[in-house]
């Protein structure tokens, strides 16, 4: 789950992690009152989406007097912002992040993340910052310095000794960079996160350290035992039906095809869209119901998917482990006859009570095509979304 970069901040400050001043506005109202009680005369001001590439969006503003701020401000909220890490339209900016430019000596970059090749938690480091680790590590690999965090949790000193030299910190400035280093590790260990990322890591004038940007993002596994940080979830950030989603616990993704699915494991899932990629279709979202849902999960995950303009037909694909194939079938039963279902539905059911859940499904009056296996089940699907009109 991503965060505002504000959140962040404020999270990551708790660690021990140097954030210089800032704060945080919705409106211009908010905005002169912040001004006059901070007497700012300059500010960077800054979009809050979860997504980056900000400034190349135009979403970061330097602004020096009170009414140039203002008319920045105003340029800012409310603003849709399309970047590289969104789709084609982009996220809405409710608020702005406001703080004192500050002068810059040096940028660095920090983060610590999973390896998912390795299966362990690494550090990044490297002494460019500013840019997308992704870039340097493509173009100057030898300037981005990867560590394997030890099974401990915590750096030893010689680890931290190499970090300093490869960052070429020293001095005083080596004692803050060890500090930052181990605040960086303790937070993304006790956050669940899968991702604390500061870039840049600045060395202002004065040779002190500070998290200028920073990103933090918390592993949706582990949001049941984070109840603070999952409150920090704005559905104003995500999809109209991502967010439904989310509140009923349901793994959905919305894409920008044409056949809805609703499959049960998200292996299977997967699949199943590449089937339909497969056979010329164009999947319009990906929803995994869980091995465990109930009939109610099932129905508002099909209403989710029934309430999307673009789907022009729907494949349903359950394989009865844990999943109850009576119980599905019961789901979707109920969805589709609230909705008064308007695209063809083909269904393809396997496993767990299955001959309970197809005589449900033939004997309820609704127009249902069934399928005996996942490649008849994406076939027919395509076609019927290809011969839809509307």
């Amino acid at each position: 789950m991503n965060i505002h970069e504000y959140q962040a901040k404020r999270i990551l400050e708790e660690y021990g992690i140097p954030i210089p001043e800032f704060a945080v506005i919705s409106s211009l109202d908010e905005l002169k009152e912040l001004l006059e009680t901070k007497g700012w005369q300059s500010v960077v001001l800054k979009v809050q989406i979860h997504a980056g590439g900000r400034g190349k969006a135009g979403g970061v503003k330097f602004a020096q007097g009170q009414q140039e701020i203002l008319e920045a401000a105003e340029e800012l909220l409310g603003k849709r912002f399309v970047t590289e890490q969104t789709d084609a339209e982009g996220l809405i900016a409710h608020q702005l992040m406001v703080s004192p430019p500050i002068e810059i000596a040096h940028e660095f970059y920090l983060g610590v993340t999973i390896d998912r090749e390795a299966a362990q938690t690494v550090l990044i480091a490297s002494p460019i910052g500013g840019m997308d680790i992704e870039k340097i590590s493509r173009e100057q690999p030898d300037q981005v310095l990867i560590l394997p965090l030890p099974t401990e949790g915590f750096f030893r000193s010689y680890h931290l000794i190499r970090i300093i030299k490869f960052m070429q910190w020293e001095g005083e400035m080596a004692e803050q960079g060890v500090n930052i280093v181990n605040s960086l590790v303790r937070a993304f260990i006790a956050t669940d996160a899968s991702l604390v990322e500061i870039n840049p890591l600045v060395r202002t004038l004065d040779e002190q350290l500070f998290a200028l940007d920073v990103k933090l993002v918390v592993d949706d596994n582990a949001l049941y035992r984070q109840p603070t940080l999952k409150a920090l979830f704005d559905p104003s950030q995500v999809n109209e039906n991502e967010a439904k989603a989310q509140k009923i616990d349901l793994a959905y993704v919305a894409l920008d095809g044409d056949i809805g699915c609703m499959v049960n494991g998200a292996g299977l899932a997967m699949s199943t869209m590449d089937l339909i990629q497969h056979f010329g279709g164009r999947p319009a979202n990906f929803l995994d119901v869980g091995g465990g849902a109930s009939k109610e999960k099932v129905a508002e995950g099909f209403k989710i998917i029934l309430s999307d303009p673009k789907v022009k037909a729907i494949l349903v694909n359950i394989f009865g482990g844990i999943m109850n194939c009576e119980t599905l079938a019961s789901g979707v039963i109920e969805a589709a006859k609230d909705l008064k279902i308007h695209v063809p539905l083909v269904v393809r059911l396997e496993g767990t009570n299955v001959e309970q859940g197809r005589e449900l499904l033939q004997t309820s009056g609704l127009n249902i095509i069934g399928a005996n296996n996942l490649t008849e089940a994406a076939k027919q699907v395509v076609h019927m979304a290809q011969q839809k009109v509307g």
